[in-house]
């Protein structure tokens, strides 16, 4: 007996992904007593991935990330709290995303635009996935 496999035309793999590009808010962050004092600017670059087998809907908004929603969500937290390390304001923002449930990978970079001379920006850059 043979047997034959079916191909499909239609098939696709999916990757969703919401991008936050050059989000810059004045926050309070840093371990010195004059970042303590003073806002300083902070540029957040965000790639969301999501579920690639959830099939966006535009009656049921649970199927897709609301991107103004998460910058809302960041901006909420960097005011509620003084961050002293980058890495501490990261872990906050991966909470905040991964809230949704769609989420599959996140990747974060953080950098402050005016603390150092001579350097366009400072910073670290984050991936975090669901397993």
């Amino acid at each position: 007996m043979k047997i034959i496999k079916l191909k499909f035309k239609d098939r696709f793999k999916y990757k969703r992904k919401v991008i936050i590009k050059n989000l810059i808010l004045n926050i309070f962050i840093g371990i010195h007593n004059f970042e303590k004092k003073k806002k300083q600017r902070v540029r957040f670059n965000i790639e969301i991935n999501t579920d690639p087998n959830l099939k966006p809907n535009n009656k049921d908004f649970s199927t897709i990330l609301n991107y103004e929603e998460v910058i809302n969500k960041i901006k909420v937290q960097v005011k509620k709290k003084h961050h002293e390390l980058l890495e501490d304001l990261a872990e906050n923002i991966f909470k905040i995303i991964f809230q949704n449930r769609i989420v599959r990978k996140v990747n974060l970079k953080i950098e402050k635009l005016d603390i150092i001379k001579n350097s366009e920006s400072v910073g670290i850059e984050f991936s975090k996935s669901r397993i």
